[in-house]
């Protein structure tokens, strides 16, 4: 029986309620679901309570500070003033939990709390679209990615506003315990089981239904069942119906992304669940996932996770499940 990871979340007066829930909704509603054996949550309080909501009611939070000495997951889910600088006694708290190797996570406003710590200077991070110029004013050692979803270097996670809070969790434990397992998360809290980091935050509205239903989320649902085919934006315009120039268009205001780097994510995610729940040999799953070759693929799996396929699949295999054959 494995020992469940502490994940402290850090609560102050007058926190957004829906802020607070995002990493409680995530890593604890599931307390007799997939994610019971991994996780235990701990909100923590950054200040004496009884702690008031922005919502016009308080909270009475039992754990102090004390928490994030052992947490080995420290999530900062917004901060209330983006320029107000947190208690001392947190920022310190966060500097020595890095240090001894803990993930920090800064949901929304909360990066403003990891920058104030010094933790952000000479990496990259992101916020809510309308606050990042603040960020980028206060922190000049910050690289601010205004145009993200989230932002994970160096055990340092940083996400932009609202909803992007559950991808950026969800990324977590698609990280630590794979596609398969976030994913039976995100189908319980009925959201999509990933949405890339470098997606865009602002994502305009998608057009509306043509007469024969949405033809592109119709298209959507055929390229991921059809990830072995040759998926480039003239063989998908074609299959919409629909010119180049406008397809591409239409796609980037329903996606947020590009037709290549969409196809390229869905094909890294169909390899990752089939290395995880399969014993396939890997020269299979490229084919099968549309890379063509094993080469392709581990140069892609490279690039995207800093691992090889083969790595992937013994640590949430184990090391006695066939690998590379």
């Amino acid at each position: 029986m494995r020992t469940p990871a502490t994940v402290a979340v850090v609560a102050f007066d007058r926190i957004s309620p829906f802020h607070l829930s995002v990493p409680c909704i995530v890593f604890d509603e599931e307390r007799e679901g997939p994610l019971a054996e991994r996780y235990r949550l701990q909100v923590c309080a950054a200040e004496p309570g009884p702690l008031r909501t922005t919502a016009g009611f308080s909270l009475q939070v039992q754990r102090g500070l004390r928490v994030l000495e052992t947490a080995p997951l420290i999530i900062v889910p917004s901060w209330r003033d983006v320029d107000e600088r947190p208690p001392e006694r947190l920022l310190a708290a966060l500097r020595r939990a890095h240090r001894r190797g803990a993930t920090l996570v800064g949901l929304c406003l909360g990066a403003f709390v990891l920058a104030e710590a010094g933790l952000l200077d000479g990496r990259a991070a992101t916020t809510h679209w309308y606050c990042a110029p603040d960020l980028a004013r206060r922190f000049p050692k910050v690289e601010v990615r205004a145009d993200v979803l989230y932002v994970d270097e160096d055990r340092l996670l940083t996400s932009a506003g609202s909803a992007a809070g559950i991808d950026c969790c969800l990324h977590l434990i698609r990280r630590q315990h794979g596609a398969e397992l976030a994913n039976q998360v995100a189908r319980r809290l009925v959201v999509p089981p990933h949405r890339e980091g470098g997606q865009a935050q602002f994502i305009e509205q998608p057009m509306p239904p043509s007469e024969g239903g949405d033809r592109l989320g119709e298209l959507l649902d055929w390229a991921r069942a059809n990830l072995r085919r040759p998926l480039d934006v003239d063989v998908l315009a074609r299959r919409a119906a629909m010119s180049r120039r406008t397809f591409t268009r239409h796609f980037r205001k329903l996606t947020g992304t590009s037709v290549t780097r969409w196809v390229l994510e869905q094909r890294l995610a169909f390899a990752q669940r089939v290395l995880e729940t399969s014993d396939q040999p890997i020269d299979r799953v490229a084919e099968a996932a549309g890379f063509g070759s094993t080469v392709s693929l581990r140069q892609h799996f490279a690039a995207a996770f800093h691992t090889t396929p083969t790595a992937w699949r013994r640590q949430f295999r184990g090391p006695d499940s066939p690998t590379n054959r």
